[in-house]
């Protein structure tokens, strides 16, 4: 089941079925207020999904460390350079298309687009790729710099007046960083407490300022204890490391795995109706301007002299590039805030939702690729 993703699936063709059944039933059942200002939309969004980022943080932690597909730091700069590819391609082939068949009221949505879902992407890495091949890692550390700059282009391009960015409560996130710094250099190795006390820190840090406290272990993961070295690659080895980043994420992979379906069952309730010009819009700029602008700007690097990582070839970098085009969780954020219309909202939403088809062409072309799985 988690290999083939079955529980996320499962959540997503639930919230399909149900909002298109019975729209006001799906709607109470995630908005209603439960223990006082709880619901199920709050609690999956933003706080299981913090334990899903803190899992990919966990993979870029690792992938940093000596032997990692990411070490030393410069091979770094190569996903980085494409993450800025995967923002600028879609943004340019929106605007571009919204001359030819938009129109002025669809301008806003240029940065919907933008960003690329971590869970969906990571799932079709690993479908396409084998879970140890270093293009799994490369494009975990792009999706993750997409969506955090996807979060400061609705805090920046999209402001909700009732709930402007206060930057001034993110002195709590760094806090929060800074207690994980102190319980490592006093070489406390459980890592439960570097959750509770750095991590709810961080949360509170990012809620307050009215950002996406999803993100809110991306800050503290680092600073678990780990291994000297990276060594996935060789099973045996990875049997023995038993430092505190390996134990989160020992014991909470299986929880977010099977978690999934909630995140699919509280993200996917879009309307079937919902299709129109904004949908192709942010449709073909995901699929066409992703791959387009990773590949290109991925390519760039390598001629500056940023290589990708060891082991991943170009049409590892161009399929990587098909699968950024999975635009879904921070694009309904983004869907939400650029229109304040129903129905462009919708049409916008239903965009990102079809995004799940770069998955098929990217399995496809991973065939005709001869992609080979590392597992």
């Amino acid at each position: 089941m988690r290999e083939f993703s079955l529980p996320l699936i499962g959540g997503v063709l639930a919230a399909l079925l149900w909002a298109n059944s019975d729209p006001q039933s799906y709607n109470c059942f995630l908005y209603n207020n439960f223990l006082g200002r709880l619901n199920f939309h709050f609690l999956t969004n933003d706080i299981f999904m913090v334990f899903f980022f803190g899992i990919a943080a966990v993979e870029i932690t690792q992938s940093c460390l000596p032997g990692g597909d990411l070490n030393p730091l410069k091979k770094a700069m190569n996903p980085l350079f494409s993450t800025i590819g995967g923002i600028v391609g879609p943004a340019i082939v929106y605007l571009t298309l919204n001359s030819i068949i938009g129109s002025d009221s669809l301008l806003r949505g240029w940065g919907i687009p933008t960003a690329t879902d971590i869970a969906f992407a990571w799932l079709v890495a690993r479908a396409v790729f084998g879970e140890r091949h270093p293009a799994v890692s490369f494009l975990l550390l792009l999706a993750v710099a997409d969506d955090g700059i996807g979060l400061a282009i609705i805090a920046v391009f999209y402001p909700n007046p009732n709930f402007p960015v206060e930057p001034f409560w993110l002195f709590l996130t760094a806090a929060g960083m800074l207690t994980a710094y102190i319980l490592r250099r006093f070489k406390v190795h459980d890592y439960r407490l570097y959750i509770l006390l750095g991590g709810v820190l961080s949360w509170a840090g990012l809620f307050k300022a009215h950002l996406h406290p999803a993100l809110a272990l991306v800050f503290i993961i680092p600073f678990l204890p780990h291994a000297k070295r990276e060594y996935k690659h060789f099973f045996e080895e990875d049997l023995k490391d038993r430092s505190p980043l390996a134990q989160f994420e020992h014991e909470w992979k299986v929880i977010v795995d099977f978690g999934l379906f909630m995140f699919g069952l509280a993200n996917s309730g879009v309307a079937f109706s919902a299709v129109g010009p904004a949908t192709w819009l942010v449709f073909l700029s995901l699929l066409v301007g992703k791959s387009v602008g990773i590949f290109v700007l991925g390519s760039v690097a390598e001629k500056l002299g940023f290589p990708l990582p060891a082991g991943m070839k170009k049409r590892d970098l161009l399929v990587a590039g098909v699968i950024a085009g999975f635009g879904f969780t921070v694009a309904l954020f983004v869907a939400g805030e650029a229109f304040t219309d129903p129905a462009l909202q919708a049409a916008a939403k239903m965009g990102a939702m079809l995004s799940f088809i770069v998955a098929v062409v990217a399995i496809i072309l991973g065939k005709l690729l001869n992609i080979e799985k590392v597992r």
